[in-house]
């Protein structure tokens, strides 16, 4: 047993610690939570955002842009080099556009970088076709395509469209409109999709929002190539996305889309996308639910679906993120499933042997981040708010 002059010595530090403690507890505030969190945090970009988002001179310096695409529409130049167009009304005219309006601007033949002095809603009397070499940009402003038809690049190359809102398009009846400054011509009537890319190469649709469209949002048919589809904003709608116009069209082998860090959001149905014939390379995206399926396709396209972020819906039945549209015949189709992340019994049905990774060039390449970083890298899809003289 311990000596009495241990307990003596031992109960006198006690009593001087609490002593201690009544002394300075007035002096003691507790720490927020933020407190606890790091100082020097910044905002993490995805791989073609942190190319030109940190840069406050974004609005002198727009053509930079040009610079930041990835994927299979890497080379898309779309009004780079070419003179600033401003757009100052929503005014339109399909046959005589006006100067100042969005049409007289994608019509010209010089390459051209469209921008808008002010917000505005563009309700289009036909559809509009956009020439080669044009960007569209709507930073800095609040740009909406809605409510009539809407936008056509057909038989065209190197078109950059950025930063706007493309919804509630309806279909055009037949008539005629301008393609270009020295050509009108008499149109069908369009069925009211968002945007359709037809016969064309070296697309870039970036950072805008589409939804409830009559028909599509967006199609890549007819032979059309070097797409790249990124950073946007899908909802309420049926069919998303095509690729490929139909299983006989067989001249769509050559097509090659890269679909990335997109957010396919509530109300969707299916085509996220849907692929016929070609090679589809489907990143970094982000799927809230869908009511049939998420990725589809038919006559033997090539589907690499790489570090997305697939939420299933609550109903047991459609828990699958893949359908074939034929009976059977798809076992030996390449559609492959790497480093994907399923939520909520999520699954992705793979077939065909061997790799199937893009050949990328170089300049192509770009890093997959991990699909578990897929919501943080999404969260920004759609129109961006940017100020003038502030990184976007």
């Amino acid at each position: 047993m311990a000596p009495p002059e241990f307990f003596f010595f031992f109960s006198s530090l006690i009593a001087m610690f609490a002593l201690n403690l009544r002394a300075h507890a007035d002096f003691y505030k507790p720490r927020p939570l933020s407190s606890y969190l790091p100082t020097n945090t910044e905002t993490v970009f995805n791989t073609i955002d942190s190319c030109w988002r940190t840069e406050s001179n974004w609005a002198s310096n727009r053509q930079a842009l040009a610079d930041c695409a990835v994927g299979f529409g890497k080379a898309t130049l779309g009004g780079k080099d070419g003179d600033i167009y401003v757009v100052t009304t929503p005014d339109d005219d399909p046959v005589d556009p006006k100067p100042g309006t969005l049409r007289y601007g994608v019509i010209q033949t010089e390459p051209l970088w469209i921008i808008f002095d002010q917000d505005m809603v563009i309700t289009l009397e036909n559809e509009l076709m956009v020439n080669s070499f044009k960007t569209i940009d709507g930073r800095g402003s609040k740009i909406e395509i809605a409510d009539g038809p809407c936008m056509t690049i057909e038989g065209v190359s190197h078109v950059i469209i950025h930063g706007i809102s493309i919804h509630d398009c309806k279909p055009s009846k037949r008539g005629l409109v301008r393609s270009s400054a020295s050509h009108v011509g008499e149109r069908r009537g369009s069925d009211g999709d968002g945007i359709v890319v037809f016969a064309s190469s070296n697309i870039w649709i970036d950072h805008c929002y589409l939804a409830r469209c009559t028909d599509g949002l967006l199609d890549v048919i007819h032979a059309s190539t070097a797409v790249t589809i990124s950073n946007n904003y899908f909802s309420q709608h049926d069919k998303v996305m095509l690729l490929g116009h139909n299983d006989e069209y067989s001249a769509d082998e050559v097509m090659k889309v890269t679909v990335v860090l997109n957010h396919f959001g509530p109300g969707l149905v299916q085509r996220m996308p849907r692929v016929r014939y070609g090679y589809a390379h489907v990143a970094n995206n982000r799927y809230e639910e869908w009511e049939m399926y998420a990725i589809g396709g038919s006559a033997n396209p090539t589907i690499f679906s790489e570090c997305n972020y697939f939420m299933a819906p609550n109903d047991p039945n459609i828990k699958q993120v893949t359908k074939r549209e034929v009976p059977g015949g798809w076992k030996n189709w390449k559609w492959r499933s790497s480093r994907d992340i399923f939520m909520n019994g999520a699954y992705f049905v793979q077939s065909g042997y061997g790799s199937c990774a893009p050949r990328y060039s170089r300049d192509q390449s770009f890093t997959v981040a991990p699909g578990t970083l897929v919501p943080a890298l999404t969260s920004d899809a759609g129109p961006l708010t940017c100020s003038v003289g502030k990184a976007c």
